[in-house]
């Protein structure tokens, strides 16, 4: 797994991107990592609907994707956030409409709930699933 230490602002950056073989605990060292790029880019207003969203989106590829594996992209765009979780696996992302009853399937509608916009894009090598929010 990968390990953030804590930089300086200037040695901080305005991106992140890391390949991680996801597990179930994977998504609160993600989380982690999205906390401390929001506390120095001055956004920890985000870092709720931001980490629910990442959480989601990472649940979706422990659950969906062979082998586990994804590149997560952590962005400070000039209107907040942008964060990008691809995989291999090509193919259409849905938000399905859970049934009260349901213990699974919420993932995305929470995303769409929490994010001010989200999206899936296609690639040669599979699909990138993003999401925004606004600072």
């Amino acid at each position: 797994m990968n390990h953030v230490t804590d930089l300086y602002p200037a040695e901080l950056g305005t991106n992140y991107r890391m390949g991680f073989t996801v597990g179930e605990h994977s998504a609160g060292h993600m989380r982690r990592i999205l906390r401390v790029f929001l506390a120095r880019w001055d956004l920890d207003r985000l870092s709720d609907s931001g980490t629910l969203a990442l959480t989601e989106l990472v649940a979706n590829v422990v659950r969906h994707v062979p082998e586990r594996r994804c590149t997560v992209l952590i962005l400070r765009e000039p209107h907040g956030l942008r964060v990008e979780v691809a995989d291999a696996v090509p193919g259409p992302v849905i938000a399905k409409l859970a049934g009260p009853l349901d213990e699974s399937g919420r993932g995305l509608a929470l995303v769409e709930a929490t994010t001010d916009r989200w999206g899936v894009e296609e690639t040669a090598e599979g699909k990138t699933v993003w999401f925004e929010c606004d600072g």
